[in-house]
Parts: structure tokens; sequence; C-alpha cells
């Protein structure tokens, strides 16, 4: 997957997080960092000497890249590729931060999500410029704009989005008397967040199994609905959390409906109870990403019933979607361009997208006849391709995220965490540790 990871609690609070960010800072403010440009390459992946090259190409969850990778290394009988893949986008975060501070370790090419770009804005200098007359319009703005520093270098390729349907499990909405065609479905469901909890308590109501997997994953699809979560666009500056009320009343929606209503299965993603779930009748529904369509598969492989309708609460959203950079600290710069360019690509992005869902953010991918005509068997044949294609289209609101929107976010997540998850806090005593928490971030 090229999104985000809701739950997953890398830093064991939001002052641990604050320590290292600062650190990071003024390590980064210090260290001298050299270029290791290897010189004018070409575009086929060779070195200025055309001899050959190993690269190191950091990824987390899943991008589809296993069989691109093999693809460019047969086309590219010089270069050798070593895919680093981390379980998860906190884990690979942690490791570009504390690697980018010391100015050294990172891989040619490193992979970032789209919620912790903006933090990495400030050192776009850190990263090889990738302005190339091949890539210009290849983006939709949207895409690309969060992708160029202050002053307009291209320090990053968009690799995918994250438009959101509803995956759902169709025995366990015929246990419910719920109607199980996916055209049926998103009728049931069309409309706000009330009707999609409203119906969620109707089945829990027939089947006493939990509507969906988990609180901050649910919150995640409604936060990123919001055109400025957590700061001002106007001025860039963090909203104080204590004058949030957007963001309280969210938090406070969700977590009633999990906990008063059971609608939760109170999972935390990404966990082994969680990925275990799909095994058994843990959940009915769930926030269904493109990427996230290859994940359900892998982990429910051998369970029949589930599908994916077109349809999302509110309308549209997208979650996730990453980026590609090459840090100036590497050794092999040129090839490692060529490989980031080849692979952002629309071609290699429609060839990443039928292997493992992962949508396409480029202009002439989304217009692909192959992806348009696509079906997932393990879906029921759902019209995958065509699905996300309309999901992405309702897609009205591009969020506003800047530096400080993923320390925030890490806070609200940890306190839904406390009260779905661990369940030793409710919910008026854990958004009072989600403000002390924000507190000690020292934003405001």
């Amino acid at each position: 997957m090229a999104g985000t990871d809701e739950g997953v609690t890398v830093r064991t609070n939001s002052r641990t997080w604050a320590v290292v960010a600062g650190t990071a800072s003024l390590a980064l403010g210090l260290a001298a960092c050299g270029s290791g440009d290897a010189g004018d390459g070409d575009s086929s992946g060779g070195t200025a000497e055309g001899g050959d090259v190993t690269l190191t190409v950091a990824t987390f969850n899943e991008f589809g890249y296993d069989e691109l990778l093999e693809e460019y290394e047969s086309l590219n009988p010089n270069v050798t590729i070593e895919h680093k893949r981390a379980a998860t986008s906190d884990e690979a975060r942690d490791n570009l931060n504390t690697r980018l501070a010391a100015g050294s370790g990172l891989s040619d090419i490193e992979a970032v999500e789209m919620d912790w770009l903006p933090e990495l804005r400030q050192y776009a200098d850190r990263f090889v410029d990738l302005e190339d007359p091949e890539v210009e319009g290849r983006w939709f703005d949207w895409k690309e704009a969060p992708a160029r520093s202050e002053d307009g270098t291209l320090f990053a390729y968009g690799t995918d989005t994250g438009p959101e349907a509803v995956c759902y499990r169709s025995d366990l909405f015929a246990k419910a008397g719920l109607p199980t065609d996916r055209a049926e479905v998103a009728t049931l469901l069309e409309g706000d967040w009330d009707r999609y909890f409203e119906v969620g308590k109707q089945f829990h109501d027939a089947t006493g199994i939990p509507w969906y997997d988990s609180a901050a994953a649910t919150y995640q699809g409604m936060v990123n609905q919001l055109e400025s979560a957590y700061e001002d666009p106007e001025t860039g500056e963090p909203i104080p959390l204590e004058e949030n009320e957007q963001v309280k009343e969210l938090f406070e929606t969700v977590l009633t409906a999990s906990t008063t209503d059971d609608l939760s299965a109170h999972f935390q993603q990404w966990q082994p109870d969680w990925r275990e779930a799909f095994q058994s009748d843990g959940f009915a529904t769930m926030l269904c990403p493109g990427w996230m369509l290859g994940i359900i598969a892998g982990n429910a492989e051998g369970v029949e019933g589930w599908d994916v309708a077109d349809v999302f609460p509110g309308g549209g959203g997208n979650w996730g979607g990453s980026y590609l950079t090459v840090p100036e600290q590497g050794e092999n710069i040129e090839a490692a361009k060529a490989l980031a360019k080849w692979l952002t690509a629309p071609e290699q992005q429609v060839k990443a997208f039928l292997s493992k869902g992962t949508f396409p953010s480029q202009v002439d991918a989304q217009d692909d006849e192959e992806l348009l005509a696509s079906t997932h068997e393990f879906f029921n044949d759902a019209p995958w391709g065509e699905i996300l294609v309309n999901r992405a289209a309702a897609i009205d609101v591009t969020p506003f995220k800047g530096a400080a929107w993923f320390p925030i976010h890490q806070t609200i997540v940890d306190g839904m965490t406390r009260v779905d998850v661990a369940r030793t806090d409710d919910i008026d005593s854990s958004w009072e540790k989600s403000l002390q928490a924000y507190s000690e971030l020292g934003l405001s």
C-alpha cells in the first residue's frame, strides 16, 4: 500500500515525537551534506560511466513494485535493485528522519507518504531536483503542488492516490437481511456519515457483529473531507486544538458510534489481531482506498464474500498516496532519478494498479482502457477500475496539510486508540489527554 497507517504508534507519545523532531531539525541544520552526485547519467538506468550499479529503493506497505523492479532490471542489465520495504509508513518515516538528520544511510530512492511530505519541504535542498521536461504535465496539479518546495523545486515524484469506496462482506450483509448486490449497497449507504452509522446500527442489532474495523480508520475518512482540519491554509499556522470544534465533533461522533453503539471491532489497523480478523467474521465493512483492496485480498485469502461498493459517506474522499524522492546523500543519483522517473510514468502506474490496487495519480493513467476495464476476482469480479475512477471524480475537497498536520493528527489518533483499542479512557478523558499532548508539541 502506498497509503498512511492509522493508529500505528511507533512514537510512544507526542513528547517523544517533539524531541525527535527537534533533534532532527538541529542535526539537519548543522550536518554537512554532500550531494553524492554520480555525474550526468542517461535515462536508461546506467551510471555516467556505463558500468554496473546497485540501487536501493525504500518503500513501505505495498506499492505494487515487485514485478516492476524485476522488469526494470531486465530492461537495464547493468542495474541491480535492492527493495527495502518497511512494514508501516510510520516506520519508514522514522527511518527517513533519523538518517536524513545523520547525513547518511538513506536509500537511493526513498518513498514518502503524503501526510508527512509537508514536513520535508523545509529540507527540500537535501533531495535532488527532479525537474525534467519529460514529466511536465504528468500529474494532476493537486498531486504535484505538495511536491514542490517554497522556491518551486520539484523534489518528489507522485506515485499513487487513494480515492475511497466502501468494502463489505456480502455474506454478513445477508445475515442481517441487508442488500448484497454492490449497486444496491451503494444505494443503501448513499448519504452522509450519519447514514453510514445508522445502517451500521441496524446491522449490529441484527447480527451482533461489528460494523467496521477501527475507529481511527473511520475518523481518517472523515477528517480527510475537511478543507482545513488542523492548520489555517491562509497562514499555515496550526489551529489550537482546544479551539478546534470541527475536529472535536468528529472525535466524539466516531467514538460514540464505536463505543456506545458498539459498531467498532476495536482493532488497530496493521496489528496482528486486525490481520487475523479477516479470516473470521471480524467486521462487515471498512473504508477502502484503492490500495486497501490488495491488503484485504491478502489478509482474507480463502474467505468468500468480500465486495466493493461505488459509494463513500459524505460523497468522496482520498486517503493516502505517496511520492518517490532521491536524497542528495545517495551515491547513484542519476541512475536513481532514471528509475524514479520510470516507476512513476503512467504505464508503470497502471501496472502497479493492476497488481495491487495503487490508484494512479497520473493524468494519462486514469484514462487507460485496461485500467477502466479491470475487474477484481477476489471482490466478486467488481469493476474496481471503473469504481475507483468514479470515486476519484467524487472528491471535491483537497485538504490543506502543512508541516504540522502529521504530528497533530497523531495526537488525535492516539486519543482514539485509548478509547477504541486499549479501552483505558472514556471519550472526555482521552480528549483531555490529546489536548495535553498537543500542547507538548509546542506548536502554538
